[in-house]
């Protein structure tokens, strides 16, 4: 469980990995690397014999440096913080705020795992998860990252609704550098779960936390949109930015990232009516208008169509 604490005292949860879990991955990626370890130092020391004794051991510290520390950094640069361990053991290696690790993290990881875990035979790795609340080790907690169990069943898992259209790359020139991943962290939970909560605590939640997102990009929080409604927008336009910058997607802020979000929850952020159930209310569907008439050639003259194009139904209405 997360130590993150809302001030309604809602606590917004975490899967941080245990520590017997956590040790039979790292178990299990030590045996892969040792056993390549083994190899490739007896091929060598086979190709190098004629080689002078210094030869030898400047090969044997670069084959040391390269195979059980600079590997590991790049399999889980590459996998996104899964190992063939955490892979196997269903963990894997996020940063603080939920997000992917980069190169930097897994940097640090592996920097300090040389003491923590070979050094010190995971002494030093094993204490400092049990002194932590969530079980880091010395280099998750340098490199701001969390390893979280990636297998959880399919009951529990939720998505982060999605904002509505028509906020649709309105925050693509925001300044989201200065917004610390605790921050990302308390909203992206309190979108997963604000259909569980009361409507007016949900909605004094929402305006605390856009409150505080506000004051960390240094532009108020707009007064025409409900604050749930703004925190989505943001998260998808961060969401936006992360795709582009991962993937080298020149796709456009305001057409967001295909597949980022689910399918939209029907008035998922509608202000709260006094006297009501926490039920969601009707999706709210603009009147509609007649279309533009269709021009045919004279000889098949037709009527005017008369079909309506009508937004999907998000529960929003576009401010006047």
């Amino acid at each position: 469980m997360s130590e993150l604490v809302t001030g309604e005292a809602v606590a917004l949860e975490l899967r941080p990995a245990r520590l017997p879990s956590r040790a039979l991955a790292v178990l299990l990626d030590l045996i892969v690397a040792f056993t390549v370890y083994i190899g490739v130092s007896i091929g060598l020391a086979a190709a190098t014999a004629s080689l002078d004794d210094a030869a030898q051991v400047a090969l044997a510290i670069a084959t040391f440096l390269l195979v059980l520390v600079g590997a590991p950094i790049a399999v889980e640069t590459l996998s996104h913080g899964r190992s063939l361990g955490k892979l196997a053991c269903g963990l894997r290696v996020v940063r603080d705020d939920g997000g992917p690790i980069r190169f930097r993290h897994a940097l640090v990881r592996g920097a300090l795992g040389v003491v923590e875990i070979l050094a010190t035979f995971g002494v030093v790795a094993c204490i400092a998860s049990l002194v932590s609340a969530r079980g880091r080790r010395l280099g998750d907690v340098f490199a701001g990252t969390l390893v979280v169990r990636e297998r959880v069943p399919v009951g529990q898992t939720r998505f982060v609704p999605p904002p509505p259209p028509w906020l649709a790359g309105r925050f693509a020139e925001l300044d989201l550098s200065a917004v610390p991943d605790a921050l990302w962290l308390a909203v992206r939970q309190y979108l997963t779960r604000m259909q569980q909560l009361d409507p007016q605590v949900s909605w004094a939640m929402a305006a605390r936390l856009a409150g505080d997102l506000a004051t960390r990009t240094g532009a108020p929080a707009p007064t025409d949109i409900p604050p749930a409604a703004y925190l989505a927008a943001v998260v998808q336009e961060r969401q936006a930015r992360e795709a582009r910058r991962a993937f080298a997607d020149h796709t456009s802020a305001s057409t967001g990232v295909p597949g980022a979000y689910a399918p939209p929850v029907p008035n998922a952020y509608a202000p709260p009516v006094p006297g009501t159930s926490s039920a969601p209310a009707p999706p709210h569907v603009p009147a509609a208008m007649p279309a533009a008439p269709v021009t045919r050639p004279a000889a098949a003259p037709v009527a005017p169509a008369a079909t309506t194009a009508e937004r999907p139904a998000t529960g929003f209405v576009p401010p006047a």
